[in-house]
């Protein structure tokens, strides 16, 4: 049985991540969050051992490892900007991560996970779940068939989130990496894998819109022409959503020339697939999550510039511009 220990316990995503570690046969044997909110705990890990401050956390799991009583994997669910320190964790106990999105919030940072690998003789993985989706790997096999020309694809994704998403965490760019890299981060490393890298010229890259509540551009890829929009402002909702007690709109439109395609289901038990495929042999690893962080960097770092006809759709005329 794989021993498991969590940190960010009573994150939003966490109990996914608990769930899943439960369908794979594991242990959670110990788990970390400054907040003591955490009965979801008493779901699957009711003996589980909990820490409110990450001190303390530490030095039971270095008692566990020199026991000979240590944990194989350490689950990563902490804000973003703690990521990659609670991963080094992970591998000075001699113990694999698999830390949720993003792993890092800048991509140098990747570098460092890359050798502390090397040193520990383990492994960051990381949760890419939208690759695991069934109609996605659909797609990801009929496209490389080959026969299709380049696409003109829509990605649209609108979550509402209230006030206190701006006061939390998620709303500090600093800590959080930004909208594009806290909520978008999944979408932007599905469609590089599916439709190829991003190229290093400024003209790969447009962003039409950057502010606290939303953002939208363009992506030149090699196999299709991206129009993005990302947004939790629940006014960008399609209408008549909100009162079927819907609260987020997916869409990947592949245009007149792409194949069928269906991304409004398939998200349940997602997590419990990524941690099967780790636990199987496989997983996404460091490597796997740079391309799409350095992407997000670059929307970072990119000049706001009007969007004309080449804006998404949802972005309203003279809506084009704003800082973050």
């Amino acid at each position: 049985m794989n021993r498991f220990a969590m940190l960010g316990a009573a994150g939003f995503v966490a109990p996914r991540h608990m769930k899943a570690i439960s369908d794979s046969g594991g242990t959670l044997v110990a788990a970390c969050d400054p907040y003591d909110g955490v009965g979801v705990l008493d779901r699957h890990f009711p003996d589980c051992r909990f820490f409110t401050e990450f001190e303390r956390f530490d030095r039971h799991l270095e008692k566990l490892r020199r026991r000979d009583e240590g944990i194989d994997y350490v689950s990563v669910c902490s804000p973003n900007y703690l990521h990659d320190a609670h991963c080094r964790l992970a591998l000075r106990l001699g113990a694999h991560a698999i830390c949720e999105k993003p792993l890092v919030t800048s991509p140098w940072n990747l570098d460092q996970l890359l050798q502390l690998e090397q040193d520990h003789g383990r492994r960051v993985y990381t949760v890419l779940q939208l690759r695991l989706h069934a109609a996605v790997q659909a797609l990801k096999a009929e496209l490389a068939r080959g026969h299709r020309e380049r696409l003109d694809v829509t990605l649209t994704y609108v979550t509402r989130r209230g006030p206190w998403y701006h006061q939390s965490w998620k709303g500090d760019p600093a800590k959080s990496g930004t909208l594009a890299m806290n909520i978008g981060i999944h979408f932007f490393d599905l469609l590089l894998w599916l439709f190829g890298p991003i190229g290093a010229g400024e003209e790969a890259i447009a962003v039409h819109h950057r502010s606290e509540a939303k953002a939208a551009g363009v992506l030149e890829l090699p196999g299709a022409r991206v129009r993005w929009f990302l947004s939790i402002d629940a006014n960008d909702l399609p209408p008549g959503l909100l009162a079927k007690g819907q609260h987020a709109f997916r869409a990947l439109d592949l245009g007149a020339e792409g194949p069928p395609f269906d991304f409004s289901t398939g998200f349940d038990d997602l997590h419990t697939k990524v941690y099967a495929d780790i636990l199987g042999g496989g997983g996404y690893g460091v490597e796997d999550a740079r391309p799409s962080i350095e992407l997000v960097h670059r929307i970072r770092q990119a000049p706001v510039v009007a969007g004309g006809g080449g804006a998404h759709p949802w972005l309203q005329a003279g809506e084009a511009g704003g800082t973050l």
